[in-house]
C-alpha cells in the first residue's frame, strides 16, 4: 500500500462537504484511483443516533451504514477524477440496489468500508460496496451517485 494513498481526517474534511454529525468516514486506508477505496468508520457510543436507536440495545441504523459507504464512494470518485466538492457542487445518491444487512453494528465496532468503482459514464458513478466488521460482511449494496452544480 502506498503511504500517499492514505487520507486522514483533515484530508477527508478538505474533500467532503459533510460535517458532524453526518460525516461518517474517519480515515482512508487505501485508494487505488479509478478502482477501489478502503476506509474506516469508528462506531462510538457517543454517536447521536444511539440515543434513539435503540436506548436498550444500541444499533447503528442501516441507512447510516449505506451513507458511510456512499461517502467512501464519493472520496473514491473525487480522488479518481480530480474534481472538488465546494459550496457549488454536491454528490447525490442516484440509486441503491440490492442492499442487504447481515448483522447489527454496535458501539465499539470498527466499520471497514470497501468500495469498488464499477462504472463511470456521463457523470453517473456506479459502485459495489460492502461494510465489514472484522472479517464479517455486515452490509452490502450497489450504489449509484452523481455530482451536480447547485446553481444549475
Amino acid at each position: 500500500m502506498n503511504e500517499s494513498s492514505k487520507i486522514d481526517i483533515h484530508g477527508i474534511l478538505a474533500k467532503l462537504p459533510h460535517r458532524y454529525p453526518i460525516l461518517l468516514v474517519d480515515r482512508v486506508l487505501e485508494v487505488e484511483k479509478g478502482v477501489r477505496i478502503r476506509a474506516l468508520k469508528n462506531v462510538s457510543i457517543n454517536e447521536p443516533f444511539f440515543q434513539g436507536h435503540f436506548p436498550h440495545r444500541p444499533v447503528m441504523p442501516g441507512v447510516l451504514i449505506l451513507e458511510a459507504l456512499a461517502q467512501a464512494a464519493t472520496l473514491l470518485a473525487v480522488q479518481s477524477y480530480d474534481f472538488s466538492l465546494d459550496e457549488n457542487h454536491v454528490v447525490y445518491f442516484a440509486g441503491i440496489d440490492g442492499a442487504r444487512f447481515k448483522r447489527p453494528v454496535e458501539p465499539g465496532d470498527q466499520l471497514l468500508l470497501d468500495v469498488t468503482l464499477e462504472r463511470a459514464k456521463a457523470g453517473i458513478y456506479k459502485f459495489g460496496a460492502k461494510a465489514l466488521v472484522g472479517q464479517d460482511i455486515v452490509a452490502e449494496a450497489g450504489l449509484m451517485c452523481t455530482m451536480r452544480r447547485l446553481d444549475c
